[in-house]
């Protein structure tokens, strides 16, 4: 069964490459990034303490920045931070038919642009949801921070249906 009801794009998609490429901006945190804990079964909790255990220590070139509160389930890079969430609930917009994903070396990931400019992507198809936001200020590289995610991904978060 197909979760998506839009036929996933390939990472190098000109429609989704070119909606990202025209999100430029800047931005200043005041401080930490913060970031708000999911709180999954216990099933997705321990496939996201793998997760955590195989993510990179940098992501498009930005060093690890855990944003607050300390959690194994959120991760950080990067100041304004790239945000990492896992197990958080089913996104609404799966519900969508006009909803549009992409696939970055070999994970889909449905797109959500957000009202301010950044994006958030909800990987599809696997066990557990795990979430990645990218501020408006980190979208000139397009969906290349996905590829970082993706061997930790397929690693630690098997193919199939969230319970």
């Amino acid at each position: 069964m197909n979760i998506l009801r839009r036929r996933p794009r390939s990472l190098a998609g000109p429609s989704v490459l070119a909606l990202l490429f025209t999100v430029t901006g800047c931005s200043v945190l005041d401080g930490p990034a913060t970031a708000a804990v999911p709180s999954p079964g216990a099933a997705a909790d321990r496939l996201c303490r793998d997760l955590r255990e195989e993510l990179p220590e940098r992501v498009e070139g930005l060093g690890r920045q855990d944003p607050e509160p300390s959690s194994e389930l959120t991760a950080g890079w990067g100041d304004p931070a790239i945000i990492l969430r896992c197990g958080v609930p089913k996104p609404a917009a799966l519900l969508d038919p006009k909803a549009e994903s992409v696939t970055a070396d070999g994970v889909a990931w449905l797109i959500e642009p957000q009202k301010n400019g950044s994006f958030r992507f909800t990987t599809v198809q696997r066990r557990v949801y795990v979430e990645v936001s990218l501020p408006k200020s980190r979208t000139g590289g397009g969906v290349n921070p996905l590829l970082d995610f993706a061997e930790p991904v397929k690693k630690t978060v098997p193919e199939g249906i969230p319970d």
